[in-house]
């Protein structure tokens, strides 16, 4: 069975950083892009970021690029996501999600992790 599973989410001041695991199992990993999205109060799941399954290829939106940094260990089957200079509006619930490579959907999912940035 497959298991997307995050952590380091918390209560952050603005202007603070945060660093967000998701340890996967049961996934071929290396195969995989991995994900991240988050969906804040009142509002639809948006996309965060993505690291393809090959090379070091990262995509960012535009909303979080300069501040945010995705990597993966494919050796821990895990990707992260650095998290610096958090603004009120980054507070939402963060999911961790995987794809195969030729799909165009996401398959796999974690529960979420909730990151809250205070003013």
């Amino acid at each position: 069975q497959v298991q997307l599973v995050e952590s380091g989410g918390g209560l952050v001041q603005a202007g603070g950083s945060l660093r967000l695991s998701c340890a996967t199992s049961g996934l071929t990993f290396r195969t995989h892009i991995m994900g991240w999205f988050r969906r804040a109060p009142g509002k639809e799941r948006e996309f965060v970021s993505a690291f393809g399954s090959t090379g070091s290829s990262t995509y960012y939106a535009d909303s979080v690029k300069g501040r945010f940094t995705i990597s993966r260990d494919n050796a821990k089957n895990t990707v992260y996501l650095q998290m610096n200079s958090l603004k009120a509006e980054d507070t939402a619930v963060y999911y961790c999600a995987a794809r195969e490579s030729m799909k165009y959907t996401y398959d796999y999912w974690g529960q979420g992790t909730q990151v809250t940035v205070s003013s």
